[in-house]
């Protein structure tokens, strides 16, 4: 038996949780993925995969398999591309995952840069706000507008998005512009639901230096990005969101900004990614490429606003 075919093969199974999607994956006949796995497990001597009709779980064994597999593939991607050109220039695919509004409004945008450095590049981007299962899904790195807490990830913060309080004006007009927070009892908001306990996350804001957290009633309650936006165009509520998010509503005037003196504390930008794991150079490239954008983005932001400020008088 090949072993490092082997340990390709159990790799995979675990990261996309089928045998018939790995077998797609490395074009390989499903049978001989099968038996590779059956093999591998009697020279171990141990159960890997309880694998049911419906799903492929992985034991304790085949998790800590799991973890040495991956570092001893990752060294040997490293030591065949030591001398090649693959450093100088990665190639291959990445699969990336983020929400809609970065990947529309940032990171898209600037692929023509990205591809202009690396041509040799693919990138699979999945955009969408849902949790995502790297190693079930094959996922090389995310980004998200949360901190992880699965111990399995490297989560690493890469901005800060200044956010806002809006709603419509049709909204305004019927409830009125709230002065502070505290004007807010009679008002409604746009719900955004977790995916993981369904529940609508309270509006936040910070005065005198404390986050106080709003629960407002939602007649509608979304799980997405782009309808929570479209939600509060249609007059349905007060909304939070990251202000480069929202910008071309409110210069349109479809969306008017309140509450400016006790905004939302600024929306933080995570980069994740498996420990431990080594990281092809195409999957690196891309990281610090990501991290280089957000800075400028960042640093371009805080321009902007320096030159809106009023001059001091001499």
């Amino acid at each position: 038996m090949d072993q490092i075919q082997a340990m390709r093969i159990f790799t995979r199974i675990v990261e996309l949780g089928s045998f018939s999607r790995a077998a797609e994956r490395l074009q390989l006949p499903r049978a001989t993925v099968s038996n590779t796995l059956k093999r591998l497990e009697q020279r171990l001597g141990v159960r890997l995969l309880i694998r049911t009709t419906r799903q492929v779980n992985v034991t304790h064994e085949g998790t800590l398999y799991y973890q040495r597999c991956i570092q001893l593939l990752g060294a040997l991607e490293e030591a065949d591309t030591l001398f090649s050109q693959q450093k100088l220039q990665p190639s291959g695919k990445v699969r990336i995952d983020m929400p809609h509004s970065l990947a529309r409004g940032i990171v898209i945008p600037a692929l023509g840069d990205f591809y202009q450095r690396y041509p040799q590049i693919t990138l699979a981007l999945g955009a969408n706000d849902s949790h995502v299962d790297l190693l079930r899904e094959g996922v090389d790195c995310v980004l998200r507008a949360w901190e992880t807490e699965d111990d399995s990830l490297i989560a690493r913060q890469i901005a800060a998005m200044p956010q806002l309080t809006c709603a419509s004006p049709a909204y305004l007009q019927r409830y009125g512009i709230p002065q502070s927070i505290d004007d807010l009892h009679h008002h409604h908001a746009v719900g955004y639901f977790s995916l993981v306990t369904n529940r609508d996350y309270p509006l936040e804001f910070c005065r005198h230096g404390e986050l106080e957290l709003r629960q407002l009633p939602s007649r509608l309650s979304v799980s997405g990005a782009d309808a929570y936006i479209s939600g509060c165009r249609a007059g349905l509520g007060l909304i939070q969101a990251a202000r480069y998010s929202l910008s071309p509503w409110l210069k349109r005037g479809d969306l008017v900004e309140v509450l400016a003196d006790t905004p939302p504390p600024p929306m933080p930008i995570y980069i994740m990614y498996p420990p431990g794991r080594f990281l092809a150079p195409r999957v690196r490239v891309l990281i610090d490429w990501l991290i280089t954008l957000f800075d400028a983005h960042q640093r371009q932001r805080d321009d902007a606003f320096s030159s809106k400020r009023p001059q001091s008088l001499k």
